[in-house]
């Protein structure tokens, strides 16, 4: 497991979760979007993208990356959480720049090959 590191402008944080977690997933996501400068997406309760569960995803900076990242361990409980850099490279980003709090999962990669990745 990689733990996440500030290497990069900009970061996306997608929480992990399924039917039983819905609730605890949507609220981690809301609490840490009241709590700092961080954006949070739509909760999407189907797999999206690359992202094998349902997921809701967070954007932030690297002047917010340590608190939040903090904020996201220690309250994540046992949701899974994708940490990664936003370069313009999607495939890159998804690999080579993908972190994890928790255990990581492996993604669908294959949406990425139409893109050249």
């Amino acid at each position: 497991m990689t733990y996440p590191i500030n290497r990069y402008p900009a970061y996306h944080a997608h929480v992990y979760f399924d039917a039983q977690t819905l609730s605890e997933a949507r609220d981690l996501c809301e609490r840490t979007q009241d709590h700092f400068p961080a954006k949070m997406g739509r909760v999407h309760e189907r797999p999206i993208g690359p992202h094998p569960f349902w997921s809701c995803q967070l954007s932030f900076d690297s002047d917010a990356f340590a608190d939040v990242i903090a904020f996201l361990d220690a309250e994540r409980g046992g949701l899974t959480i994708l940490v990664h850099g936003l370069t313009g490279d999607d495939f890159a980003d998804h690999t080579d720049h993908a972190a994890w709090l928790g255990a990581p999962v492996e993604l669908n990669l294959k949406i990425f090959e139409t893109s050249g990745g």
